[in-house]
């Protein structure tokens, strides 16, 4: 018996040890790593004749992209460009500079909320300076470096420290905006006393929303020049001088989306990104993008330049003859990888967006997306949304590995095992200190203060939180003009060029091309101002500090109306 018995054993003994070697090799489920979306969707349009090299501008959708702002590591942009300077042959190495703001949120904002705001992001050389808008960009107030590289044109728009602020709610609405030079200055053959020149273009931020429409502020010359100043093999080279690339990308700039990998007991890999959204409409299909135009000096410098010499008034409105609209084409892709931090580049595995969303172009001059009904989720407007409905796009994925690539794609939150923890992940609004407030010098002896402000201070409370003081100094008189290597003869000659344009040019006429498909967005309306009795020609509002409110948007305080002592 006992021989039987043992020999009736081994079999038994061989097959648990044997599932004990399996059970040992198999992959134990991993805890949800966080992660992150992030890449490029890119957009298919054709070429512009290179005559076409005096600005741009286009109509961009503005929407929410999250369903919760996720903190301050969140970055993206909208759909958007980069404008960079033309050359005659091929551009000069080592050397990056551009005009590429936009509607987005960025690390460095500090008042965000789940709505966009726009900045205009001009990027000197290798962006050793940055100008984001008036007294917004790199550096500090001790070594400003592009602080003072936006000067305010318009008396009737305040545009924040921040970022300018789109009304709350929008979803989908087309936000139009672009740069056209303006003849504000002559060209001069030095900068701050050195055998350099500075050209004469101010690219002048024109916008066009249903609340507000026109020249808002302009990138100041020196702002560009400045880096020939401090080395002048960057002479000539930069966009004071030089006319814009009309052969813009167009794409949208993802550098963050929270996300979360885990793996299940089988070895295979899941993920679940932060509700992400689109605009889309009535059609099912979403507009991102609408009339990319380029201009020639006809559309505008010339009428201008003519009016100031001394002729006829120009009417502000883009001459069509010198404009040229880009047609798309029913093609783009995306770049968008979901990884784990610290993933090196080639083992970032992509996601099979063209699945779930399909690029085209609703008509030559309209680009969007129609999306796989069975992979998005309408989700409809509701009280306090001013605008339509959006898609969410798949939160869930399963990388699908193959012998050279691997990919992420679309999986039902059904086929997603239990044990990955992926259904409770939580993807809400973390919680953070308060930003501390954008301030301006107090220097009795600083621009700010000499000769000073003719009216002021004032506030307005924000839709974002935040309330923005201002005043209203005389055109000439700004910080930024104080800053931007001009005589005083110089800025007079300005002020009487600004003062007709401001008696002519007002905030409720067509400058840009109205767009033909689509709404137009609104600007949080607390930004539109008016000047005060006496100032209303020549003078502009100029933000001198924000912070976040410490009243309930019940009392916001009206424009114009004095600031509270600190």
């Amino acid at each position: 018996m006992p021989h039987i018995a043992t020999a009736a054993l081994l079999p038994l003994t061989f097959t648990l040890a044997a599932a004990a070697q399996a059970d040992a090799a198999k992959p134990a489920p991993t805890q949800p790593q966080a992660a992150e979306m992030s890449g490029y969707m890119l957009v298919g349009c054709d070429k512009v004749p290179k005559e076409f090299n005096a600005g741009f501008s286009l109509y961009a959708a503005a929407w929410p992209l999250l369903e919760h702002y996720p903190g301050h590591r969140f970055q993206t942009g909208l759909f958007g460009t980069w404008m960079h300077a033309q050359y005659e042959g091929e551009a000069p190495k080592d050397l990056y500079s551009d005009i590429e703001g936009g509607l987005g949120w960025w690390r460095d904002t500090r008042f965000p909320t789940e709505t966009p705001k726009f900045i205009m992001g001009g990027v000197a050389v290798n962006f050793k300076e940055i100008a984001n808008g008036p007294a917004h960009g790199a550096g500090n107030w001790k070594k400003p470096a592009g602080l003072y590289g936006v000067a305010q044109l318009s008396p009737w728009l305040l545009f924040p420290i921040d970022g300018l602020n789109i009304a709350q709610g929008t979803r989908g609405d087309l936000f139009g905006y672009g740069y056209l030079p303006l003849p504000l200055v002559s060209a001069k053959a030095t900068t701050g006393g050195k055998d350099v020149p500075t050209g004469d273009n101010c690219w002048t931020l024109f916008l066009n929303t249903r609340n507000f429409k026109g020249p808002v502020c302009f990138f100041t010359p020196y702002f560009w020049s400045h880096s020939a100043e401090l080395d002048a093999k960057y002479a000539g080279l930069l966009l004071d001088s030089r006319p814009s690339d009309p052969n813009k990308a167009f794409q949208m700039e993802t550098q963050y989306v929270p996300a979360m990998i885990a793996s299940d007991a089988k070895g295979d890999t899941f993920a679940r990104v932060a509700p992400t959204r689109f605009p889309v409409g009535a059609d099912g299909k979403t507009v991102v993008l609408h009339r990319l135009t380029s201009y020639k000096k006809s559309a505008m410098w010339d009428a201008v330049k003519a009016w100031f010499d001394g002729g006829a008034p120009a009417s502000g409105a883009v001459n069509p003859e010198g404009a040229f609209v880009q047609k798309f084409r029913s093609e783009g892709g995306s770049t968008w990888r979901i990884f784990v931090d610290g993933t090196p580049k080639e083992k970032k595995d992509g996601i099979a967006w063209k699945s779930f969303g399909k690029p085209i172009a609703l008509d030559p001059t309209t680009y969007g997306y129609e999306w796989d009904a069975k992979s998005v989720q309408r989700v409809e407007s509701h009280a306090g949304d001013s605008t339509g409905d959006l898609v969410l796009l798949p939160e869930y994925f399963k990388l699908q590995k193959g012998e050279k690539k691997s990919q992420w794609v679309v999986a039902a939150a059904s086929e997603v095992p239990t044990e990955t923890a992926l259904a409770g992940a939580h993807f809400g609004r973390p919680r953070e200190a308060n930003e501390p407030a954008y301030d301006t010098p107090e220097d009795p002896t600083s621009a700010w203060k000499v000769p000073g402000p003719a009216a002021g201070p004032f506030q307005v409370q924000l839709g974002d939180g935040s309330v923005v003081t201002y005043s209203w100094y005389r055109f000439a008189d700004q910080p930024a003009l104080q800053h931007a290597d001009l005589s005083k003869e110089e800025r007079e000659r300005m002020q009487l060029l600004v003062e007709k344009m401001h008696r002519e040019w007002k905030k409720d006429r067509e400058y840009l091309a109205p767009p033909t498909v689509g709404t137009l967005a609104n600007l949080d309306p607390a930004q539109i101002v008016e000047p005060p009795k006496g100032l209303e020609i020549g003078y502009v509002p100029i933000a001198t500090r924000q912070e976040l409110a410490t009243v309930p948007s019940s009392n916001t305080p009206s424009p114009n109306k004095p600031a509270s002592k600190k």
